[in-house]
């Protein structure tokens, strides 16, 4: 409050009337009424005026959200006649053109207060000055510029600001002031700012009257009311103002430029005008931006490709293929020069075609080598041009592995669990040894708990060892096939394909130059592996697991056509206390062939049991019976899940003798399958 403060200020009437002069010829027309009193006048209270600011804000918030519910309702866009005769003709649905700009829901419907207010923003009735006073008095003051385009200045009177621009609003204010006081400082801001009303009208997405900040542009009020229909035009909203056009918009400067110079302020009682859309063309293919583009002065190829952002780096050729339809009667094809100056119309579609996927100067290598790829071909190249030496045939996967088991790995841990003592003091053995390694290696047997697999031999030759298997012998990475490679060629006149097989082993290790082939542009040289396809046996790569009591136990890589007997006695044999009875030998094929039939015996079981239990239920005659039958479907179902959870162990029964003794009573059997063969000498008890 001011109130009282009058005696407080030195009045200086003799200079107010040279300052209303010059204010009224400076600010071009404003005018100030004649003073009043300071005693008596009341200022509104900062409480008050921030909790009317809240309650408005809250009403805004509330209004949006409205806006927000009744857009996401809106029903989507129907596809033009164009875009389906686009859509027929290509196969592909193609957007317009800045559509998707307003798919989105706005935010808010119009700019936020808090924004600053630039100096050339025209005050006019409804806004809210803010007017800070220092000095000899400090006050604020909240004044609104009534109808009139005035405000109460206490002290002063009616002063007209209306059509001031912001700019200009804290010197005119200290100026009028100053006409009746001295020894103060003022500052003036705006506070909340007017409303105005528009009319968005024409092919708009939500047509209608809107009242928007009066900060408001023209954009703002496109994207408040959704932008224009598919029919509408994008290059050419108009805004009207007092039954005149003044300002013609093209959304396209701001899309493609960003230039967003000819976004004029709107004033209340403005109409924003969608008018149809013009002419438009689709534009496919190789360039940046696939799209249907409205026309606006473009008249030829270049200039429409500009608007889509021109060819991308894989466009082929100075042509492109343009769909046009004719008279309104008939559609035509024909091939359009870049440079052609040839009109564009109204409905085309222009491809632009990409370049072949095809190396003129390259061939292929691929497979188990160290770096597959395209290499340069040239006049003469051969085979041995790709392999510079054997290495170029291990992969880097194999490298990869192989350094890895040089990493640094956890310790042995105990086995989980407590083991009993027994009388004697040892500790004894839980589950067998082909438990302890069936976590280890899957190649290894495994043993059931529902009792598939498990043997008395196991039982025999487990160790008391407290500690988890953790390391073995497995290959890093299939070996090569050194038999067999193929170079696949496409035949330039007939365009078949053929293969042309070469024996890698030969040309590599023996260098042998009937394998050493010429090589084409296009070529393509595969490698294969052992585990791409069965080779031989005798170049099959084959480990064997001996454990127990042999002389060496180990992992053994079995040599061509050598026996089981064999790769004992090079193994030192057996120790004196082996028990060959209990011995056990088993075989990943044969795990493999065991568990097939397993899972086709449980199918049969399943088969039988959904036949009797069907059967019996029908020739039940009463409902005891019923559950009698169903009880006794459970329990045969019960039997197969058991069944089916079973795990083979692939064991062969060698023919032994309790009082066979010796390695050479071992049979002659040879092991067939890579890496899965496990012999076990049992302790004699």
């Amino acid at each position: 409050m001011i109130a009282g403060t009058t005696s407080a200020l030195a009045q200086t009437g003799g200079g107010g009337g040279g300052a209303t002069g010059g204010a009224a010829g400076g600010f071009g027309g404003a005018s100030i009424s004649a003073p009043s009193s300071l005693s008596g006048t009341s200022i509104q209270s900062g409480a008050q005026n921030a909790q009317t600011r809240s309650a408005e804000a809250t009403t805004d918030r509330a209004d949006d959200a409205t806006r927000r519910a009744e857009v996401s309702s809106a029903v989507r866009d129907v596809p033009t006649e164009f875009e389906e005769m686009v859509l027929a003709s290509t196969g592909r649905r193609v957007p317009i053109f800045g559509a998707s700009l307003f798919s989105g829901v706005p935010s808010t419907f119009a700019p936020i207060d808090e924004v600053p207010v630039n100096d050339n923003y025209v005050i006019g009735p409804g806004d809210e000055i803010l007017v800070q006073l220092a000095g000899q008095f400090n006050d604020k003051l909240t004044l609104r510029v009534d109808r009139s385009g005035a405000i109460q200045l206490p002290g002063v009177g009616s002063v007209q600001v209306a059509g001031l621009h912001y700019g200009q609003l804290g010197s005119f204010l200290n100026q009028q002031l100053g006409r009746y006081y001295r020894n103060f400082t003022l500052s003036a801001q705006l506070g909340r700012l007017r409303t105005i009303q528009i009319f968005v009208v024409g092919q708009a997405r939500r047509p209608g009257s809107y009242s928007v900040s009066s900060l408001s542009t023209l954009l703002n009020a496109v994207f408040a009311s959704g932008g224009p229909l598919p029919s509408g035009s994008v290059r050419d909203i108009q805004v009207r103002r007092g039954g005149k056009v003044i300002e013609h918009f093209d959304l396209y400067d701001l899309l493609l430029h960003g230039d967003k110079s000819h976004d004029i302020a709107l004033a209340s009682g403005d109409v924003v005008f969608f008018p149809t859309v013009g002419p438009q063309v689709a534009i496919m293919g190789s360039v940046a931006v696939p799209a249907i583009y409205e026309l606006k002065g473009e008249k030829d190829v270049a200039s429409v490709l500009e608007l889509a952002g021109g060819q991308t780096n894989v466009a082929a050729g100075q042509t492109v293929r343009l769909e046009r339809v004719h008279d309104h009667a008939d559609r035509s094809m024909r091939d359009i020069s870049l440079d052609s100056h040839d009109p564009i119309r109204d409905g085309d579609i222009i491809t632009v075609t990409s370049i072949i996927d095809r190396f003129r100067n390259a061939v292929t290598l691929r497979g188990n080598v160290a770096n597959p790829g395209r290499y340069v071909w040239h006049e003469g190249m051969h085979l041995s041009d790709l392999f510079p030496s054997r290495e170029a045939l291990v992969t880097r996967s194999y490298w990869r592995k192989r350094n890895q088991l040089g990493q640094a790995q956890q310790d042995y841990a105990p086995r989980s669990g407590s083991q009993p003592i027994d009388e004697e003091g040892a500790l004894q053995v839980h589950g067998s040894q082909t438990e302890r390694e069936s976590g280890s290696n899957s190649s290894k047997t495994a043993t059931s708990s529902d009792g598939g697999g498990s043997s008395v031999g196991a039982a025999l030759t487990a160790s008391n060892n407290l500690f988890d298997a953790k390391t073995d012998v497995v290959l890093s990475a299939p070996d090569i096939d050194w038999g067999y490679a193929v170079i696949e060629r496409q035949n330039k006149e007939d365009l078949t394909t053929s293969l042309i097989p070469f024996n890698l082993g030969k040309l590599v290790l023996d260098h042998d130059a009937s394998q050493n082939l010429p090589l084409q542009a296009g070529d393509v040289i595969t490698i294969f592996s052992k585990a791409d396809i069965r080779v031989p046996g005798s170049q099959q790569t084959r480990y064997v697991r001996l454990e127990g009591e042999f002389v060496a136990s180990g992992v053994y890589s079995v040599q061509p056509g050598e026996t089981l007997r064999a790769l004992i006695q090079r193994a030192g044999g057996l120790t004196s206390d082996a028990y060959l009875y209990a011995s056990e030998f088993t075989r990943e094929s044969t795990r493999r062939v065991e568990q097939q039939r397993l899972a086709e015996y449980a199918d049969e079981l399943e088969a039988q049991i959904s036949a009797v239990t069907a059967s019996n239920q029908a020739r039940a005659a009463t409902s005891g019976d019923q559950l009698a039958a169903t009880a006794s479907a459970a329990d045969a179902r019960s039997a197969v899940a058991r069944l089916r959870r079973m795990q083979p162990i692939g064991r062969i029964v060698l023919d032994l003798r309790p009082d066979s003794q010796g390695w050479i009573r071992f049979p002659i059997l040879r092991s067939r399958t890579v890496t899965a063969s496990w012999c076990r000498a049992s302790r004699r008890t």
